[in-house]
Protein backbone atom coordinates (compact mmCIF):
# COMPACT_ATOMS: atom_id res chain seq x y z
CA UNK A 1 0.00 0.00 0.00
CA UNK A 2 1.35 3.21 -0.72
CA UNK A 3 2.44 5.40 2.02
CA UNK A 4 -0.04 8.79 3.32
CA UNK A 5 2.55 11.22 1.57
CA UNK A 6 2.07 9.41 -1.68
CA UNK A 7 -1.06 8.59 -1.49
CA UNK A 8 -2.21 11.89 -1.47
CA UNK A 9 0.31 13.47 -4.24
CA UNK A 10 -1.59 10.81 -6.11
CA UNK A 11 -5.11 11.89 -5.25
CA UNK A 12 -4.08 15.42 -5.58
CA UNK A 13 -2.64 14.99 -9.22
CA UNK A 14 -6.05 13.95 -9.98
CA UNK A 15 -7.78 17.14 -9.16
CA UNK A 16 -9.14 19.02 -11.58
CA UNK A 17 -9.91 23.16 -11.24
CA UNK A 18 -9.53 26.13 -13.11
CA UNK A 19 -7.73 28.69 -11.43
CA UNK A 20 -8.15 32.62 -12.07
CA UNK A 21 -7.03 33.82 -15.16
CA UNK A 22 -4.27 36.83 -15.03
CA UNK A 23 -2.10 38.73 -17.07
CA UNK A 24 1.47 40.15 -16.38
CA UNK A 25 0.20 43.24 -14.18
CA UNK A 26 -2.34 42.58 -11.12
CA UNK A 27 -4.37 45.15 -8.86
CA UNK A 28 -6.18 43.80 -5.97
CA UNK A 29 -5.96 42.65 -2.52
CA UNK A 30 -4.25 40.40 -0.31
CA UNK A 31 -6.44 38.93 2.31
CA UNK A 32 -3.28 39.59 4.27
CA UNK A 33 -1.50 36.40 2.93
CA UNK A 34 1.81 35.38 2.08
CA UNK A 35 3.92 31.91 0.95
CA UNK A 36 7.34 30.90 1.58
CA UNK A 37 8.42 27.64 0.03
CA UNK A 38 10.97 24.86 1.09
CA UNK A 39 12.16 24.43 -2.18
CA UNK A 40 16.29 25.45 -2.46
CA UNK A 41 16.20 26.31 1.34
CA UNK A 42 18.04 28.29 3.09
CA UNK A 43 17.93 29.96 -0.33
CA UNK A 44 13.84 30.12 -0.99
CA UNK A 45 11.05 31.52 -2.79
CA UNK A 46 8.57 33.89 -0.85
CA UNK A 47 6.42 36.24 -2.14
CA UNK A 48 2.45 37.89 -1.46
CA UNK A 49 -0.69 35.92 -1.93
CA UNK A 50 -3.21 38.22 -4.01
CA UNK A 51 -6.30 38.52 -5.86
CA UNK A 52 -7.89 40.66 -8.36
CA UNK A 53 -10.66 41.24 -5.83
CA UNK A 54 -10.72 44.46 -3.67
CA UNK A 55 -12.04 44.93 -0.23
CA UNK A 56 -12.20 42.49 2.68
CA UNK A 57 -11.11 39.44 0.95
CA UNK A 58 -9.72 37.92 4.37
CA UNK A 59 -12.00 34.70 4.06
CA UNK A 60 -9.80 33.54 1.55
CA UNK A 61 -6.83 33.03 4.33
CA UNK A 62 -9.05 32.28 7.06
CA UNK A 63 -9.48 28.45 7.82
CA UNK A 64 -10.97 29.52 10.98
CA UNK A 65 -14.13 31.10 9.26
CA UNK A 66 -14.84 28.36 6.30
CA UNK A 67 -16.67 25.63 8.80
CA UNK A 68 -18.55 28.32 10.69
CA UNK A 69 -19.75 30.06 7.41
CA UNK A 70 -20.94 26.52 6.14
CA UNK A 71 -18.34 26.37 2.88
CA UNK A 72 -17.97 22.99 1.30
CA UNK A 73 -14.91 21.91 -0.21
CA UNK A 74 -15.83 22.90 -3.83
CA UNK A 75 -16.11 26.27 -2.15
CA UNK A 76 -13.19 26.45 -0.47
CA UNK A 77 -11.19 25.31 -3.33
CA UNK A 78 -12.82 27.64 -6.10
CA UNK A 79 -11.70 30.78 -3.83
CA UNK A 80 -8.26 29.99 -2.83
CA UNK A 81 -7.73 29.36 -6.98
CA UNK A 82 -8.42 33.02 -6.91
CA UNK A 83 -5.42 33.47 -5.02
CA UNK A 84 -2.25 34.25 -7.07
CA UNK A 85 1.44 33.81 -5.59
CA UNK A 86 4.26 35.84 -6.16
CA UNK A 87 7.75 35.01 -6.09
CA UNK A 88 11.31 35.73 -5.96
CA UNK A 89 14.00 33.61 -4.17
CA UNK A 90 16.11 35.23 -1.11
CA UNK A 91 18.00 33.72 1.42
CA UNK A 92 16.18 33.01 4.76
CA UNK A 93 18.08 35.34 6.64
CA UNK A 94 18.18 38.62 4.48
CA UNK A 95 15.58 40.56 6.00
CA UNK A 96 17.51 43.64 4.23
CA UNK A 97 15.47 42.42 1.18
CA UNK A 98 12.62 44.99 0.09
CA UNK A 99 10.50 42.07 -0.48
CA UNK A 100 11.04 40.37 2.63
CA UNK A 101 10.01 43.64 4.47
CA UNK A 102 6.89 43.73 2.72
CA UNK A 103 6.14 39.97 3.23
CA UNK A 104 6.77 40.99 7.33
CA UNK A 105 3.95 44.17 7.20
CA UNK A 106 1.63 41.58 5.34
CA UNK A 107 1.70 39.23 7.88
CA UNK A 108 1.46 41.78 11.04
CA UNK A 109 -1.61 43.41 9.23
CA UNK A 110 -4.59 43.84 10.79
CA UNK A 111 -6.79 43.98 7.60
CA UNK A 112 -7.06 43.25 3.87
CA UNK A 113 -4.29 44.93 1.95
CA UNK A 114 -4.50 46.61 -1.78
CA UNK A 115 -1.67 45.77 -3.84
CA UNK A 116 -0.09 46.18 -6.54
CA UNK A 117 2.13 43.41 -8.87
CA UNK A 118 4.25 43.00 -11.91
CA UNK A 119 5.26 39.48 -12.87
CA UNK A 120 7.51 38.36 -15.31
CA UNK A 121 5.54 36.05 -17.33
CA UNK A 122 0.90 35.60 -16.58
CA UNK A 123 0.90 33.78 -13.51
CA UNK A 124 0.25 30.04 -14.29
CA UNK A 125 -0.72 26.52 -12.93
CA UNK A 126 -2.45 25.60 -9.37
CA UNK A 127 -1.20 24.13 -6.39
CA UNK A 128 -2.41 21.54 -4.16
CA UNK A 129 -0.52 19.71 -1.26
CA UNK A 130 -1.58 18.05 2.06
CA UNK A 131 -0.07 20.45 4.41
CA UNK A 132 -1.19 23.79 3.25
CA UNK A 133 -4.39 25.33 1.37
CA UNK A 134 -4.51 24.93 -2.32
CA UNK A 135 -3.84 28.13 -4.09
CA UNK A 136 -3.90 29.41 -7.90
CA UNK A 137 -1.10 30.53 -10.42
CA UNK A 138 1.76 31.40 -9.81
CA UNK A 139 5.02 33.58 -11.20
CA UNK A 140 8.03 35.27 -10.87
CA UNK A 141 7.20 38.80 -9.01
CA UNK A 142 9.30 41.38 -11.24
CA UNK A 143 7.26 44.49 -9.14
CA UNK A 144 5.74 44.61 -5.65
CA UNK A 145 3.77 47.84 -3.97
CA UNK A 146 1.45 47.70 -1.10
CA UNK A 147 -1.12 50.62 0.29
CA UNK A 148 -0.15 51.83 4.12
CA UNK A 149 -0.55 48.39 6.32
CA UNK A 150 -1.71 48.93 9.76
CA UNK A 151 -0.27 46.45 12.19
CA UNK A 152 -1.91 44.27 14.90
CA UNK A 153 -0.88 45.82 18.20
CA UNK A 154 -0.11 43.07 19.94
CA UNK A 155 2.10 41.18 17.22
CA UNK A 156 3.67 44.65 16.52
CA UNK A 157 4.62 44.35 20.37
CA UNK A 158 5.95 40.78 19.68
CA UNK A 159 8.22 42.00 16.68
CA UNK A 160 9.57 44.76 18.25
CA UNK A 161 10.77 42.58 21.35
CA UNK A 162 14.25 40.47 20.78
CA UNK A 163 14.57 39.13 23.32
CA UNK A 164 11.63 37.01 23.57
CA UNK A 165 11.85 33.63 22.21
CA UNK A 166 9.62 32.66 19.20
CA UNK A 167 7.41 30.04 21.15
CA UNK A 168 6.66 32.34 23.65
CA UNK A 169 5.77 34.83 20.99
CA UNK A 170 3.02 31.79 19.56
CA UNK A 171 1.41 31.33 22.71
CA UNK A 172 1.15 34.73 24.09
CA UNK A 173 -0.38 35.85 21.33
CA UNK A 174 -2.82 32.28 21.07
CA UNK A 175 -3.83 32.69 24.40
CA UNK A 176 -4.90 36.55 23.43
CA UNK A 177 -7.59 34.98 21.40
CA UNK A 178 -5.70 35.03 17.66
CA UNK A 179 -6.37 33.16 15.45
CA UNK A 180 -3.65 29.91 14.54
CA UNK A 181 -3.51 30.99 10.93
CA UNK A 182 -2.81 34.78 11.62
CA UNK A 183 -0.09 33.42 13.85
CA UNK A 184 1.77 31.26 11.82
CA UNK A 185 2.26 33.41 8.92
CA UNK A 186 4.07 36.08 11.31
CA UNK A 187 5.82 33.20 12.29
CA UNK A 188 6.77 32.08 8.87
CA UNK A 189 7.90 35.57 8.02
CA UNK A 190 10.48 35.79 10.83
CA UNK A 191 9.00 38.42 12.86
CA UNK A 192 9.31 36.46 16.00
CA UNK A 193 12.07 35.22 18.37
CA UNK A 194 15.41 36.37 19.19
CA UNK A 195 16.63 38.81 17.29
CA UNK A 196 19.92 36.63 15.96
CA UNK A 197 17.95 33.86 15.32
CA UNK A 198 15.22 34.79 13.06
CA UNK A 199 14.26 33.54 10.18
CA UNK A 200 12.16 32.90 7.18
CA UNK A 201 10.34 29.72 7.69
CA UNK A 202 8.42 27.53 5.06
CA UNK A 203 5.29 27.85 5.18
CA UNK A 204 4.19 24.06 5.51
CA UNK A 205 7.12 23.78 8.01
CA UNK A 206 6.08 26.72 9.94
CA UNK A 207 2.29 25.55 10.08
CA UNK A 208 3.57 22.24 11.92
CA UNK A 209 6.17 24.09 14.12
CA UNK A 210 3.20 26.66 15.20
CA UNK A 211 0.92 23.52 15.98
CA UNK A 212 3.90 21.37 17.77
CA UNK A 213 4.63 24.64 20.19
CA UNK A 214 0.69 25.13 20.96
CA UNK A 215 0.11 21.44 21.74
CA UNK A 216 3.19 20.75 23.80
CA UNK A 217 2.41 23.85 25.97
CA UNK A 218 -0.71 22.79 26.83
CA UNK A 219 0.79 18.81 26.91
CA UNK A 220 2.61 20.27 29.63
CA UNK A 221 0.06 21.92 32.27
CA UNK A 222 -2.03 18.59 31.00
CA UNK A 223 0.51 15.75 32.44
CA UNK A 224 -0.15 17.68 36.22
CA UNK A 225 -3.64 17.02 36.30
CA UNK A 226 -5.99 14.07 37.43
CA UNK A 227 -6.77 11.44 35.61
CA UNK A 228 -10.41 11.27 34.18
CA UNK A 229 -12.67 8.63 35.36
CA UNK A 230 -14.70 7.29 32.31
CA UNK A 231 -14.46 7.26 28.25
CA UNK A 232 -15.72 10.14 26.50
CA UNK A 233 -16.20 10.26 22.00
CA UNK A 234 -16.55 13.33 21.02
CA UNK A 235 -17.94 14.03 17.15
CA UNK A 236 -18.35 16.14 14.43
CA UNK A 237 -19.05 15.44 10.92
CA UNK A 238 -18.51 17.80 8.03
CA UNK A 239 -16.72 18.61 4.58
CA UNK A 240 -16.72 14.56 3.39
CA UNK A 241 -14.85 13.74 7.01
CA UNK A 242 -16.11 12.14 10.34
CA UNK A 243 -13.75 12.64 13.39
CA UNK A 244 -14.55 10.69 16.58
CA UNK A 245 -11.99 11.59 19.60
CA UNK A 246 -11.63 8.71 22.51
CA UNK A 247 -10.76 10.25 25.65
CA UNK A 248 -9.17 7.14 27.76
CA UNK A 249 -9.01 7.42 31.68
CA UNK A 250 -5.47 6.95 30.68
CA UNK A 251 -2.77 8.96 31.72
CA UNK A 252 -1.05 11.00 28.31
CA UNK A 253 -0.64 8.67 25.02
CA UNK A 254 -2.07 9.32 21.89
CA UNK A 255 -3.07 7.96 18.69
CA UNK A 256 -4.72 9.39 15.20
CA UNK A 257 -5.86 6.79 13.34
CA UNK A 258 -7.31 7.85 9.60
CA UNK A 259 -9.09 6.05 6.44
CA UNK A 260 -9.88 7.56 3.08
CA UNK A 261 -12.23 5.35 1.59
CA UNK A 262 -13.19 4.90 -1.59
CA UNK A 263 -11.74 8.55 -2.04
CA UNK A 264 -9.77 7.75 -5.27
CA UNK A 265 -11.31 4.61 -6.54
CA UNK A 266 -12.18 1.56 -4.46
CA UNK A 267 -9.43 1.59 -1.77
CA UNK A 268 -9.33 1.68 1.57
CA UNK A 269 -6.23 3.41 2.70
CA UNK A 270 -5.56 3.27 6.65
CA UNK A 271 -2.73 5.42 8.22
CA UNK A 272 -1.88 5.69 11.80
CA UNK A 273 0.77 7.09 14.01
CA UNK A 274 0.89 7.12 18.37
CA UNK A 275 2.84 8.46 21.18
CA UNK A 276 3.13 7.38 24.69
CA UNK A 277 3.71 10.05 27.52
CA UNK A 278 6.01 11.58 25.93
CA UNK A 279 6.13 13.45 22.28
CA UNK A 280 7.70 12.08 19.52
CA UNK A 281 10.93 12.89 18.28
CA UNK A 282 10.72 12.17 14.85
CA UNK A 283 8.48 13.94 11.89
CA UNK A 284 4.66 11.87 11.87
CA UNK A 285 4.65 9.37 9.25
CA UNK A 286 1.08 10.85 9.11
CA UNK A 287 2.38 14.90 8.29
CA UNK A 288 1.01 17.67 10.10
CA UNK A 289 -2.17 16.41 10.41
CA UNK A 290 -0.85 14.48 13.69
CA UNK A 291 0.27 17.67 15.14
CA UNK A 292 -3.04 20.02 14.47
CA UNK A 293 -5.17 17.58 16.24
CA UNK A 294 -2.43 16.91 19.36
CA UNK A 295 -2.66 20.78 19.61
CA UNK A 296 -6.53 20.87 20.05
CA UNK A 297 -6.92 18.10 22.33
CA UNK A 298 -3.96 18.97 24.70
CA UNK A 299 -5.57 22.62 24.57
CA UNK A 300 -9.19 21.00 25.51
CA UNK A 301 -7.35 18.71 28.47
CA UNK A 302 -5.50 21.84 29.69
CA UNK A 303 -8.70 24.37 30.03
CA UNK A 304 -10.69 21.63 31.56
CA UNK A 305 -7.59 20.79 34.05
CA UNK A 306 -7.73 17.14 32.99
CA UNK A 307 -5.90 14.68 32.10
CA UNK A 308 -6.19 11.63 30.01
CA UNK A 309 -5.15 9.56 26.56
CA UNK A 310 -6.58 10.38 23.36
CA UNK A 311 -7.32 8.22 20.27
CA UNK A 312 -8.71 10.25 17.13
CA UNK A 313 -10.53 8.46 14.47
CA UNK A 314 -10.97 10.35 10.94
CA UNK A 315 -13.01 8.52 8.26
CA UNK A 316 -12.66 10.68 4.41
CA UNK A 317 -15.16 9.55 2.06
CA UNK A 318 -15.37 10.00 -1.47
CA UNK A 319 -15.80 14.16 -2.87
CA UNK A 320 -12.86 14.81 -0.49
CA UNK A 321 -10.40 17.13 -0.94
CA UNK A 322 -6.88 17.49 0.55
CA UNK A 323 -7.18 21.18 1.26
CA UNK A 324 -4.49 21.36 4.32
CA UNK A 325 -4.09 20.23 8.42
CA UNK A 326 -6.23 22.95 9.08
CA UNK A 327 -9.06 20.75 8.74
CA UNK A 328 -7.85 18.30 10.74
CA UNK A 329 -7.35 20.97 13.29
CA UNK A 330 -11.06 22.60 13.03
CA UNK A 331 -12.90 19.31 12.40
CA UNK A 332 -10.99 18.25 15.70
CA UNK A 333 -11.62 21.65 17.77
CA UNK A 334 -15.73 21.49 16.31
CA UNK A 335 -15.62 18.14 17.97
CA UNK A 336 -14.49 19.09 21.08
CA UNK A 337 -16.78 21.24 21.57
CA UNK A 338 -19.77 19.08 21.33
CA UNK A 339 -21.28 17.63 24.34
CA UNK A 340 -19.46 14.23 24.70
CA UNK A 341 -21.46 10.74 24.82
CA UNK A 342 -19.85 9.28 28.12
CA UNK A 343 -19.29 5.71 28.44
CA UNK A 344 -18.02 3.35 31.59
CA UNK A 345 -15.90 0.65 29.76
CA UNK A 346 -13.66 0.53 26.69
CA UNK A 347 -16.21 -2.40 24.74
CA UNK A 348 -19.19 0.61 25.04
CA UNK A 349 -17.37 3.29 24.01
CA UNK A 350 -15.59 1.25 21.20
CA UNK A 351 -19.04 -0.13 20.26
CA UNK A 352 -20.63 3.39 19.73
CA UNK A 353 -17.81 4.19 17.48
CA UNK A 354 -18.05 1.58 15.13
CA UNK A 355 -21.95 1.99 14.50
CA UNK A 356 -20.99 5.50 13.30
CA UNK A 357 -17.42 4.64 11.25
CA UNK A 358 -18.56 3.37 7.38
CA UNK A 359 -14.94 1.38 7.37
CA UNK A 360 -15.08 -2.00 9.79
CA UNK A 361 -13.93 -1.17 13.02
CA UNK A 362 -11.47 -4.19 12.96
CA UNK A 363 -9.59 -2.41 9.98
CA UNK A 364 -8.84 0.62 12.74
CA UNK A 365 -8.00 -1.94 15.62
CA UNK A 366 -5.18 -3.66 13.49
CA UNK A 367 -3.33 0.01 12.89
CA UNK A 368 -4.02 0.93 16.48
CA UNK A 369 -1.52 0.28 19.13
CA UNK A 370 -2.32 2.25 21.96
CA UNK A 371 -6.18 0.50 21.55
CA UNK A 372 -4.38 -3.19 22.11
CA UNK A 373 -1.98 -1.54 24.84
CA UNK A 374 -5.43 -0.73 26.99
CA UNK A 375 -7.29 -3.80 26.27
CA UNK A 376 -3.95 -5.83 27.16
CA UNK A 377 -3.81 -3.97 30.72
CA UNK A 378 -7.66 -3.92 31.26
CA UNK A 379 -6.97 -7.68 31.28
CA UNK A 380 -4.17 -8.16 33.07
CA UNK A 381 -6.13 -5.83 35.60
CA UNK A 382 -8.82 -8.06 35.77
CA UNK A 383 -6.93 -11.44 36.31
CA UNK A 384 -4.98 -10.05 38.88
CA UNK A 385 -8.24 -8.99 40.58
CA UNK A 386 -9.56 -12.33 39.86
Amino acid sequence: MLGKAAYLKKLTSKMRFRSVEVGEKLDGSSPPSVFIGSYGYPNVYVGPMLTPQYGDTSLLDSPEEWIPREKQLSDIVQFRLQLVRGKAQVCIKDFDNKLVSKMQEISLSKNSIDSEAEFKHAPRGITFNEEHAPFGPSAAIKKFDIDNVKWEHNFEKVYHDTDLLAGDGVVNLYKQGYDFTQIQKAFSTGTMGLGKNRKLVPTRWSITAVDSIIGEHYLDQVKHFEIIDSFEVYEFTALNNYFAILLTPTPWQYEWIEAFIHVLEDEEAVFSDYELYHPKKEYSNVGGCYYSVRSEVTQKLAMRRAQAGAIVFREAYPGYIPTGVWLCREETKHALAQKPNEFFDLKSAISYISSKLKLPFYKFHSQSVLLKEIIKRRQMLLANYL
